[in-house]
């Protein structure tokens, strides 16, 4: 089979399609993290509402009591590129086994296209994992993250902000206890509520839940349910009741407790704002290349410092 030519470019109505794959294939907005707000520009307003002593004895009149205050925050998206070159030879093999079967994909692309600008999503939904949690906006191909906002925050009580340290099997379940107790009465019990942890916090802690690592001869322990190692298939984790949510994009050792509606993704879907194009240089330039380009626009924020608890 030969090395194809490219004749076809993505834009418009295909761009919404694969900018949607490439930003929404983020582990943390497939697992629901946290809340996407789409079809963001530049700026959404997330409005904030604080009520003090508003409730009072009965009386015939009306005397308004207590103060409310309106406050507000803003996501901001931030606009973002990529500029690919593929040479076709290298991926034709690897498309020509994934159309004729040998391969364990489930979703086969359609054209060598489709195959090239699944594979730059893929790459763009990695980057976009970590930008979530720590990105910082002054680093080219980053938007500020959540982890990075909330540690930089004045407004994060002190309490609430914990020293991050190296996690270890012997330490997982005592550093998770640090977090239950440095959130606020008025968070503790929501139904959203979660703990989102590194993924080698994750990985400590489940081994701690079985007892391995603990001890010498840990390979005697009985793991959960006496199953041994065996125990863990990639379910549900929890601490004293409280969902745990594994966020690839947090650095090592870091974590961050809040409710998944104080959470917030924004992106430029459905917006003008997105691109997607493949450019076919082999007639103009005499080369065997194709130019994959994506432009879109991303940001993340949350609604209440005040609850949120930090490590980092």
């Amino acid at each position: 089979m030969p090395n194809p030519n490219i004749t076809t470019t993505y834009a418009g109505q295909w761009a919404g399609k694969y900018v949607s794959a490439a930003l929404l294939s983020a582990p943390t907005i497939e697992g629901g993290g946290v809340t996407v707000m789409p079809n963001v520009k530049f700026k959404s307003v997330i409005q904030r509402l604080e009520t003090t002593n508003f409730l009072a004895d009965a009386t015939c009149d009306f005397n308004p009591a207590g103060t409310v205050n309106l406050t507000e925050r803003v996501l901001q998206v931030k606009d973002l590129q990529v500029n690919m070159t593929l040479c076709k030879k290298e991926f034709h093999n690897t498309w020509q086994s994934i159309e004729m079967g040998y391969s364990s994909f489930d979703n086969l692309p359609k054209s060598f296209s489709d195959y090239l600008i699944a594979y730059a999503a893929e790459k763009v939904a990695s980057a976009n994992e970590v930008s979530i949690w720590q990105g910082d906006a002054t680093n080219s191909g980053e938007f500020d993250g959540l982890w990075f906002q909330a540690q930089n925050d004045p407004n994060l009580p002190v309490g609430q902000n914990i020293a991050i340290a190296t996690i270890t099997a012997t330490n997982a379940i005592s550093r998770l206890q640090l977090i239950v107790d440095a959130i606020p009465a008025s968070l503790y019990g929501k139904p959203d509520l979660k703990i989102y942890l590194a993924q080698d916090w994750v990985k400590y802690y489940i081994s701690a839940l079985g007892g391995f690592g603990l001890l010498a001869n840990s390979e005697a322990n009985s793991g959960v349910n006496s199953q041994g190692t065996m125990w863990y298939t990639n379910g549900n984790l929890t601490f004293n009741g409280i969902p745990i949510f594994m966020a690839n994009g947090l650095p090592a050792g870091a974590a961050l407790c809040t409710t998944t509606s104080n959470l917030y993704f924004g992106c430029s879907l459905l917006s003008d704002t997105q691109e997607v194009r493949v450019i076919d240089t082999s007639a103009t330039l005499g080369d065997d290349n194709v130019r994959v380009i994506m432009r879109y626009a991303a940001g993340s924020q949350y609604g209440v410092i005040e609850d949120i608890v930090v490590v980092a």
